[in-house]
Formats: C-alpha cells, structure tokens, sequence
C-alpha cells in the first residue's frame, strides 16, 4: 500500500486530503495534530507500520507492515452529531463489520467496538477527541483491523483471542479496497447515528448476546449479569442475577464471557 494505490482505491468517496506514512508513531495523533490545525471532516490518515499504536485505556496495538490495516479518520460533528459522541467509535465498529460482510464473514461487535471473527478479535477501535479549550475541535476515529496471518500475534502475547481476515476467508484481501469499504459503510450507516435502525444493526451484531458476562468498572465490585443489548446511548443492558437491570456506560470497563473467566485473571478487552 502507498499513497497511489490508496488515492485510487478512494476514488469516488468524499474523502478531502490523504496522508499516507511507511511508518508512523500512531495514526491517531497525527490525526489529532491535524484536527487542531483545521483539518477536514473525514480527512484520512493511513501508515503501513505504526510503532506506538494504542488501543482503549492506553493498551498497545500491533500493526505489521504490509499485514495490517491502521487508519484514522478526521471527524468534525454535526450540531445533531454533538449529541451521539460516544457513538462514533460503535460507528466504526458497524462500519468494519458491514464491510466485512460483504466478503462473505459473519461478524461479531464485542461492546463496545472490538469486531470479533468466530469470537476472536478483528479489530480494534480507538476514538479521541481534539479539544480546543472546552470546545470539541473534532475526533480522531482511529481503526486497526488484521488482515493477514503476519498481523496476528501469538496467543501468549495478547489478552483476547486474535485472527485476521485472510485466515478466515482462506484467501488474499487488497487492504487499500478494505479500508475504502469500510469508510464507504461508516458514511452509509452515520445519518442513522443515534437513532433506531443504527441501534438495531448494532444489537443485531452484539456479541454475547443472551450469555453470562461480568464486566468490571475501573472502580468497584465487578458486575456479573446477562447481556440483554445496548440503549439509544450506547450503554450494555445486563440483566443482573436477581432479575434486575443495569445500564453501563462505556468507558474504562472490562467485558468478558464467563466461559472465558477460568483461564485467566486479565480482563478479556
């Protein structure tokens, strides 16, 4: 991939400006940078190798070169948009698994926006804002997907089961056309943001649905309950052992299966 074959792949797509980097820190801060100077909604940057990329709450994202997929997106919100903020990353996560489809995969979203292969991760999505005092100057909606068998690590290495597209799809996959299916779908899915259709197609994807989970707050007792679906806001329904319900908000939480619960302390993320 470089920046040719990139624009080319973009071609058709309201895309305003493309940076494309052989090898780059993180995507997201380059985007972030960017935003603060003026950047346009729906600026793209892309790298072949990120050497500092970064998943939620600081966790480290692998991208090997001609393997991975790394690209963020500059996003500037509408006055409409500004409500549904926390629904840009889940976004991203419909985006991916739409595009995904498409070639033929059944897709799992793991709330709030990891998109799961067969229950292993996929991808990854880290959305950050650019502030301009307490004024939203624009998001950087950063995407991270493993495309070929190289971009998956060894599973001692990671906290959650990983796989790649090409593994599951038992053929090669162009990453240039992949990233351009994937903005394709987060543009066709965005007007829905916040409203009924983009919240069913969410729930439609949720993974673990109808299973014991316990998802465990940055402070607090961990919460075990069954994952009844996601509200208008993007918050996980667990119903609670008792028969009660519970709305959590996403942020700094862990979710896992309770299958998963016996074969390590670390939280499944």
């Amino acid at each position: 991939m470089d920046l040719r074959t990139l624009k080319v792949a973009l071609a058709g797509l309201p895309i305003p400006a493309v940076r494309f980097y052989p090898s780059i820190g993180s995507t997201n801060d380059d985007a972030l940078g960017w935003a603060q100077e003026g950047a346009e909604d729906l600026s793209l940057v892309a790298a072949d190798l990120q050497t500092s990329g970064r998943g939620r709450m600081g966790r480290r994202w692998v991208t090997t070169p001609g393997a991975s997929l790394a690209f963020t997106l500059v996003l500037r919100p509408s006055p409409g948009e500004m409500k549904h903020t926390s629904l840009f990353s889940p976004l991203g996560a419909l985006a991916v698994a739409s595009a995904l489809e498409e070639l033929g995969l059944e897709t799992l979203v793991k709330w709030p926006n990891d998109v799961l292969l067969k229950r292993r991760k996929v991808c990854g999505i880290l959305g950050e804002a650019s502030w301009n005092g307490d004024r939203l100057g624009g998001l950087a909606l950063g995407i991270g997907v493993n495309v070929a068998p190289d971009s998956v690590p060894p599973d001692d290495e990671v906290i959650y089961p990983a796989t790649c597209v090409e593994a599951e799809l038992d053929r090669p996959v162009e990453r240039e056309r992949l990233l351009a299916r994937i903005v394709h779908h987060l543009l066709r899915w965005r007007p829905a943001l916040g409203g009924p259709a983009f919240q069913e197609a969410w729930q439609a994807r949720l993974a673990f649905m109808g299973e014991a989970v316990t998802v465990s707050p940055p402070h607090g007792d961990a919460i075990h309950g069954q994952v009844a679906g996601v509200d208008r806001e993007g918050n996980l329904i667990l119903v609670l052992p008792g028969g009660g319900k519970v709305n959590i908000a996403a942020g700094d939480v862990h979710l896992r299966p309770a299958e998963e619960n016996h074969r390590s302390h670390d939280p499944l993320v």
